[in-house]
């Protein structure tokens, strides 16, 4: 059977579908975390530890970066 288009339906079969849909979406969502191996987190843990970079003392924010340069976009339009 080829499916309905939505305008085709009865009330009751599009709630039908919408309960199906969403009973679908919170399962997928909602599962269980699979518990993860100390072993694998600590591992992780250290991976992330070694990619984090810290910007050199005196350097600006990334807020006062932000107001910079929209402080040289400003300039340009006068």
């Amino acid at each position: 059977m080829a499916p309905k288009k939505v305008g085709d339906m009865t009330i009751t079969e599009l709630e039908s579908l919408i309960i199906k849909t969403v009973d679908m979406k919170f399962r997928l969502v909602l599962r269980p975390a699979t518990p993860a191996e100390p072993d694998q987190v600590r591992a992780l843990l250290k991976a992330i530890a070694n990619r984090r970079w810290t910007p050199p003392v005196g350097a600006p924010t990334a807020s006062q970066m932000i107001l910079e340069e929209r402080n040289q976009w400003r300039q340009g339009m006068s």
